[in-house]
């Protein structure tokens, strides 16, 4: 039987504190299988969800009650589960599954290792009934910051409250807005030689910020019961950088064909695939970091990361355009 909250670390993994006993399905049986073999084998524990697996005991699905009761005898299970299920890693923490609980809303979560095998389950009345065991209200609160939440967070913030919230980051993109200014006026003789290199200024500009956007969208997800660290952001950078460059690339290229058989100028050309490909590559880089490296430093990387990525990627991107232009052009 799993530890009750108050008595276990926080940082423990979630593993330690599982349920064996669940009810599984295996993936190739049919409705009326199914369920004649629950008839045969009923569960010692209540159900919570039906976890369908195979012959491995590879998370593959979970089978509503609702659809295992509906639907016709014959039909295989594999038609009627859900196959994008939340599933918790081994190495999840006790914090990661809290967190878990409180975002998707669900009774419980199985609990899978390296190759999706599932391990157990952790169930939701483990962490409610401990909560309410805690009595005073700041030790239910310190829990809830430890997870990311404030007690507090079921009340809608005033629109006061969420301006001094979120206004503050929103200055990264002023910062960046008028930092972008100062540098077209630093390069200004060679947006006034080559008057077209303004012209493809927005998409350069555009491309950057929808990967820097992308990237911090897949590492907000990521994050999502993983404990970050700097060891697994290196790794994590050095494929992103590599994404980033094939896409800054193909991207670049078509920009730059489009350049040339518009323009007819090489230079120009040149100046787009570079400062598209390294503005590209970098927002990559900043979008995967910057919600990690605030999850580390203990700040909440849905409201900061998006603001000072879209800024760092307006900035690396004019810098390496404008000094390509300079570099590359008479």
């Amino acid at each position: 039987m799993p530890q009750p909250l108050t008595q276990v670390d926080l940082n423990d993994t979630v593993a330690k504190h599982i349920h064996q006993e669940f009810t599984r399905l295996v993936a190739g049986q049919t409705v009326g299988e199914a369920l004649a073999w629950l008839r045969q084998h009923p569960p010692r524990e209540r159900i919570i969800y039906f976890y369908v697996v195979d012959e491995g005991d590879r998370l593959l699905g979970v089978v509503p009650t609702r659809r295992l009761l509906l639907s016709p005898p014959e039909q295989p299970l594999a038609d009627i589960m859900v196959r994008n299920v939340v599933a918790l890693p081994a190495e999840a923490t006790v914090v990661d599954a809290c967190e878990f609980f409180i975002q998707h809303r669900f009774l419980a979560f199985p609990v899978v290792d390296a190759d999706r095998r599932i391990l157990g389950v952790v169930d939701v009345e483990l962490y409610t009934s401990e909560l309410d065991a805690l009595g005073e209200a700041s030790k239910r609160d310190e829990v809830f910051q430890l997870i990311g939440v404030r007690a507090a967070a079921g009340q809608t913030d005033s629109p006061w409250a969420a301006f001094g919230r979120r206004f503050p980051w929103l200055g990264c993109n002023l910062a960046a807005g008028i930092l972008a200014a100062i540098l077209s006026g630093v390069f200004e003789h060679e947006l006034t030689q080559v008057v077209s290199l303004a012209f493809f200024i927005p998409v350069v500009l555009n491309l950057a910020e929808s990967v820097a956007s992308q990237s911090v969208s897949l590492a907000l997800q990521a994050l999502h019961g993983k404990r970050p660290s700097w060891r697994s952001l290196l790794r994590d950078l050095r494929r992103e950088f590599g994404t980033g460059l094939l896409l800054g690339l193909g991207a670049g290229a078509v920009i730059a064909l489009v350049a040339l058989g518009w323009l007819g100028q090489g230079r120009v050309a040149l100046c787009l695939i570079g400062g598209i490909t390294g503005g590209v590559a970098g927002a990559a880089v900043l979008g995967l970091a910057l919600p990690v490296v605030l999850r580390i430093l203990r700040l909440d990387p849905r409201v900061a990361a998006g603001p000072i990525a879209l800024a760092g990627a307006d900035i690396i991107t004019i810098l390496l355009y404008f000094n390509l232009a300079r570099w590359l052009l008479p």
